[in-house]
């Protein structure tokens, strides 16, 4: 064996060395670089978190990347070609294992009532789903305006009439709330006091008092209000007033003098936000007995390098929810391209079931054909003349249910009929907007604003028109508009080419209840103005996975 080749063979065993590493040397019990111990209170106290703490979160299915195909997979002559097939991959990430439902969304409606209402009635109006998404001039719906959302018979059916831009305030709220129990069981926090908001969030004057001097430093609390209200006697001995005389002929009311909390402070100190609480400087929560403590054995604040909070709550990109829809898992007849060949989320051709089990049952949600959206009475297709619960119909291999028909779904994808030619072989999404988060401004729901320039907007990055970028969502109704009212408005009811793309443009996808066959192939994809509604597009929401993708 010569010089040389012994060189050669000595350096590929030092790269086969190298990609070799021993992990038992990574661990978090000390420094693998210095050596000093970790969790010591004698030094700085350094604690040291490795590894995906979240195992799953509540309501959620893990959706393993990979690798597949995007686009249209057929020729429809009559159909919009905004989907060029594209290879590409997607990292593992959470998703929903049902559409959100009525019930889910009550959830979040009466939580907002019970902490605004008192307060803010816009803040709670802003989440009602438009239920007026059900009216049609030529039929009979008003049953579905009344009841669909409220009436516990669809408390399991998904919600509709709700925008993209309500959904995406849902899944700030779902994630504010799954952080503040996880902080609460975890002990880092102590339970927040929720008798001391909301119906109930009354004080007697001596905790007023009280709660003025604590917060000297925020003069704005001491806008508090003070009414005479009519309680029932054992409230109001409950809140400090066992002296009331409660006339008899009153049957049992008293009228009191309370005090209400500062919406302002409910705001800012009461409403867990989790950006709010890693980031700001203002919020300075109680901590719980087992808080994790610091150098100094103090209390500290619980940050994001400890792994307890969950990374938040989303909506799918467009290549997220088409990959999650068709399900694409290798096995030994289709290693390359568990894909092809599929035209809907299930296996196989056809709309109905063709195993033996479950043999004629239709597998989604749609219209069959010209009226008929159920069948006939005795023999039903679906058996759904409008949505169905959201766990009716049988899961796709990934184990989500109605990723076809049902309600639509928005994504969080602004459209453009060109995006999959120029988009990302990884992770492929378009409407980013790089925002940076202001510190010391809240919104109206206590949560930290965030800011961004007009150079961080990558909405209409590589779209190639121009004129996506201008405000053309004129009213064309204008009837009773002076002419000096029309010129300021910019109204133009004759300008049928204006573009209707703009950067408000989301996307949804899946097919419904009242859509043909032809929209529950995952690749095809529409659009809406994000804060339009309709009772045919729901959501469901996802999240991204953190460190091991496998």
């Amino acid at each position: 064996m010569n010089t040389k080749t012994k060189i050669v063979l000595l350096s590929l065993v030092a790269i086969l060395s190298a990609c070799q590493t021993n992990t038992s040397d990574l661990t978090t019990t000390k420094s693998y670089l210095t050596g000093a111990k970790n969790f010591d209170p004698k030094t700085i106290n350094f604690q040291a978190f490795a590894g995906n703490t979240i195992v799953s979160p509540p309501g959620m299915l893990l959706i393993p990347g990979g690798s597949f195909t995007i686009g249209q997979m057929d020729e429809f002559i009559t159909a919009p070609h905004n989907s060029e097939r594209r290879t590409l991959t997607v990292s593992s990430f959470y998703m929903d294992k049902y559409e959100v439902t009525n019930l889910g969304w009550r959830e979040y409606v009466d939580w907002m009532s019970y902490v605004f209402g008192e307060y803010n009635a816009d803040i709670v109006e802003a989440t009602i789903p438009d239920t007026l998404v059900w009216r049609n001039e030529m039929a009979y719906n008003e049953p579905y305006v009344d009841s669909y959302f409220r009436h516990p018979a669809y408390s399991f059916y998904p919600v509709v009439g709700v925008s993209w831009d309500q959904a995406m305030a849902y899944c700030q709220w779902r994630t504010d709330r799954v952080n503040e129990r996880l902080m609460v069981e975890g002990k880092y926090l102590e339970p927040f006091p929720y008798d001391k908001v909301g119906p109930k969030c009354y004080m007697n004057e001596q905790e007023i008092e009280d709660f003025l001097k604590r917060n000297e430093d925020h003069p704005e609390y001491a806008q508090y209000e003070k009414e005479a209200v009519e309680v029932p006697y054992h409230i109001a001995k409950e809140c400090g007033y066992e002296g009331t005389e409660v006339p008899a002929e009153n049957g049992g009311v008293s009228t009191v003098t309370m005090y209400r909390l500062p919406y302002q402070w409910v705001r800012d100190q009461f409403v867990f936000n989790t950006e709010k609480y890693l980031m700001s400087n203002k919020y300075t929560p109680t901590m719980g007995k087992s808080a994790r403590k610091d150098a100094n054995g103090h209390d500290r604040k619980i940050t994001s390098s400890d792994g307890v909070l969950v990374t938040g709550y989303r909506l799918p990109t467009e290549a997220e929810w088409e990959y999650a829809a068709f399900a694409p898992i290798a096995d030994e007849e289709n290693y390359g391209s568990p894909t092809d060949g599929k035209i809907y989320p299930w296996s196989g051709l056809h709309p109905r079931d063709l195993g033996k089990k479950g043999k004629g049952q239709m597998m989604a949600n749609f219209v069959r054909g010209r009226g008929d959206l159920m069948g006939i009475a005795g023999a039903p297709n679906d058996g759904y003349v409008i949505t169905a619960p959201v766990d009716a119909f049988a899961a796709n291999d990934f184990g989500l249910y109605n990723m076809a028909g049902n309600v639509n779904e928005w994504v969080l994808d602004v459209y453009r009929e060109t995006t999959f030619g120029v988009m990302s072989e990884y992770n492929p999404y378009r409407g980013n907007v790089y925002t940076k988060i202001n510190r010391d401004s809240l919104t109206a729901t206590g949560c930290l604003t965030v800011e961004y320039t007009a150079a961080d907007d990558k909405r209409n990055y590589k779209d190639g028109d121009m004129t996506s970028r201008l405000d053309t969502d004129y009213p064309l109704d204008t009837t009773g508009l002076s002419e000096e009212q029309m010129m300021e408005v910019k109204i133009d009811p004759t300008d049928i080419l204006a573009p209707q793309i703009t950067n408000n443009a989301r996307v949804y996808k899946g097919g419904s209840w009242n859509d043909r066959i032809y929209w529950l192939n995952p690749t095809t994809r529409r659009y809406m103005d994000q804060s339009k509604a309709s009772c045919t597009v729901g959501f469901r929401c996802a999240m991204s996975v953190l460190g091991d993708q496998n």
